[in-house]
């Protein structure tokens, strides 16, 4: 009986009527085809729309020429900027097959490769062992976010041609005409403004830099820069220019370094095949003297400006050398030595080409492969170790700077330590905070957060080690509108400056600080942002050095929960909240949104995954341009920060409310 209502109630599910009532149906569920992803959500491919992103449609075709460079077919690289803002870049390879594909019989693999994502020639490590790009969107993608494209190819001396706009194609791929003696790609573009705004245009001297570095990352290649006069004189970079380095990255570490003195005499480069893999990795260091180092990694030509794995191989890689060495010559200091006190001061420049890597995310930003890490710390320590033992003399200037490094890191971190005990014994510590139990200031925090309800669940968030949490009783004291015995008569500051152990005002000691940051945490509300407001012009006007100094921090907590199943994902405002539900919630099934009414009735684990763990969480720093004489540009900005927090924050309401009547009209929307 059950079986046989259940078929007479199915077909219902299915009837037409209910897109005449107005519900959710088949009808709303749209299927986007070829390139309209990529204009609809340009940012799931270059990671946003900004000036960034821009140029990273250049980094994509240039990548392509430096893959064929790199696989031995190619030797020179052009690359053109026009004073109408069209980018050209050509190479002299094997030019993009242009016959008919097996796949799609009416269409060429050139126009295949333009307007399909996930279709090119880098997937099976056939055509090339190592390149840059790894998804097949690249060459698709700038194609779907250009207004005009043209592409060229010239393959078994005849040059074909096809044009595009904003992705689609103007015809069908044409033979031009016979070229015996050329050979290759090219690829001539301009960004959409529709896309990329009406003002979005290719910075030269960007584009040049960009050459520049690629001919360093591949010693064989020749990179012909060259632009419009008007571009070249604008922008004061040269009209035209030839990059080829015999020495490659250790020419351009050369060329960061200039005459700063080193540590040691020589640079330590070298390259190194990686066994089994068919990669190689290359690399150049050394140490200035002055111990301001910096890292330019790069894989398969790819920047990677937040490094990854392949850099954490030689920080290892260097760490344990060194340390190696200091053991070997019995040093008994060396055993100390941390990566921060060897690698954090080098400038060190590497080069990784591997098979099929993996990064974060279509940008390539970040490179995410454990088994790099091992297989280039183990390739780069045996040719340290070797570099270390024939120049006793350098690797022994390089060891005794390491170790004054190190005891100079311990020494400070002491005198935090001591510094921050002797600001705990003299002062009376506020009932209502609960502190950290690291004693030492480094890596500390100090959360003050509205009312005891926020910071009950604030104490059950926190880590107790390294995370400290004082309460804080409604709005405090304007101190931008007190006196001086109101303000040093009232409480809730009292206990502020007791906590943090600093003084205030002209008794302000910056050292004495018992904490490395001063956050301020707040409910994403009007009130919140009210008391946020009030804490900043406290310490604006009475600890002025916690904020030039970059100590004092915004927390950014959530204002919405977003939930479809066990996928959780949390929005700071409104605009994030629309975001999130365009872009991150797509397909069927309904979104769950709540608005949390404060950080109290937040729950702990919420509370530290979205706002305190340091791993997860947003921070602002509150900053202030520094007034000095010698730059009157940033003391009239000083200055006008000065009269801007008196206008807002002083005794007289009237200049508050001339800054609403002048600056009413600009407000789109009011959280009221």
């Amino acid at each position: 009986m059950a079986r046989a209502k259940r078929k007479t109630a199915e077909p219902e599910l299915f009837d037409d009527s209910a897109a005449a009532s107005g519900d959710y149906t088949a009808q709303d569920i749209e299927v986007l085809e070829g390139l309209e992803p990529v204009r609809r959500r340009p940012g799931m491919y270059i990671g946003g729309t900004d000036d960034r992103a821009l140029h990273h449609l250049a980094a994509e075709i240039l990548d392509n020429a430096m893959d064929e460079a790199v696989a031995g077919h190619a030797d020179r690289i052009e690359m053109s900027l026009s004073e109408d803002g069209t980018l050209t870049i050509a190479d002299n390879g094997r030019g993009i097959p242009i016959d008919a594909h097996p796949k799609y019989k009416n269409k060429s693999a050139l126009e295949v490769i333009l307007t399909t994502l996930h279709s090119g020639g880098k997937f099976d490590g056939k055509v090339y062992q190592t390149s840059g790009g790894l998804h097949g969107v690249g060459l698709s993608v700038v194609n779907a976010l250009a207004a005009h494209l043209r592409i060229e190819v010239a393959r078994d001396k005849q040059l074909w041609a096809q044009d595009y706009e904003q992705g689609k194609p103007k015809g069908k791929l044409k033979k031009v005409k016979s070229v015996p003696n050329r050979r290759g790609t090219t690829v001539s573009f301009t960004p959409d403004p529709d896309i990329f705004g009406a003002n979005a245009a290719f910075r030269g001297k960007r584009l040049h830099e960009m050459a520049k570095a690629k001919a360093y990352l591949f010693k064989g290649v020749e990179i012909r820069w060259s632009c419009d006069p008007a571009v070249a004189k604008a922008e004061d970079i040269p009209e035209k220019e030839t990059f080829q380095f015999a020495d490659g990255i250790l020419d351009y570490l050369r060329d960061i370094l200039g005459e700063r003195p080193l540590v040691g005499a020589d640079i330590f480069s070298g390259k190194a095949d990686l066994n089994g893999t068919g990669g190689k990795v290359e690399w150049a260091v050394s140490w200035p003297a002055d111990g301001e180092g910096m890292v330019a990694s790069y894989c398969n030509t790819v920047p990677t400006p937040e490094g990854g794995s392949h850099v954490a191989g030689i920080r290892g890689a260097l760490t344990r050398g060194l340390k190696a060495y200091g053991e070997l010559t019995n040093n008994r200091k060396a055993s100390q030595l941390t990566a921060e006190d060897i690698s954090d001061g080098a400038a060190i420049v590497l080069s990784l080409f591997i098979p099929e890597p993996q990064f974060q995310g279509q940008t390539k930003e970040k490179l995410s492969m454990p088994e790099a890490a091992r297989v280039v710390e183990a390739q780069i320590k045996d040719h340290f170790d070797h570099h270390l033992s024939t120049d006793r003399q350098s690797a022994d200037s390089l060891l005794e700077w390491a170790i004054e490094r190190a005891e100079e890191r311990k020494r400070r971190r002491e005198d935090r330590a001591l510094k921050r005990k002797t600001a705990g014994r003299k002062s009376r510590l506020p009932g209502k905070l609960a502190d950290c139990s690291r004693s030492s200031a480094d890596g500390t925090e100090i959360f003050l957060v509205e009312g005891d309800s926020a910071g009950g669940s604030a104490k059950q968030a926190r880590n107790r080690e390294t995370q400290a949490i004082l309460p804080l009783r409604g709005k405090i004291l304007n101190v931008a509108s007190a006196s001086a015995d109101k303000l040093r008569g009232n409480q809730e500051l009292s206990d502020l400056i007791q906590a943090l152990g600093c003084g205030s005002g002209k008794t302000f000691d910056l050292d004495k600080l018992r904490y490395e940051r001063v956050v301020i945490m707040t409910d994403a509300d009007v009130d919140g942002a009210h008391i946020a407001s009030l804490l900043m012009t406290f310490f604006y006007r009475e600890m002025p050095e916690l904020v030039t100094k970059g100590r004092l921090f915004l927390a950014v907590p959530p204002l919405y929960r977003l939930a479809r199943g066990g996928d959780v994902v949390y929005a700071i405002d409104d605009a994030d909240r629309e975001r999130l539900m365009e872009e991150h919630f797509t397909g069927n099934g309904k979104v769950e949104i709540s608005r949390f009414k404060g950080l109290g009735e937040m729950p702990p684990a919420q509370l530290r995954d979205t706002t305190m763990d340091p791993d997860k969480r947003q921070l602002i720093q509150v900053a202030l341009p520094s007034a000095t004489d010698a730059d009157k540009t940033l003391a009239k900005e000083a200055k006008a920060t000065a009269q801007l927090v008196e206008q807002l924050m002083g005794r007289k309401a009237e200049r508050r409310f001339r800054f609403i009547q002048d600056n009413a009209k600009f407000v789109d929307e009011l959280d009221v």
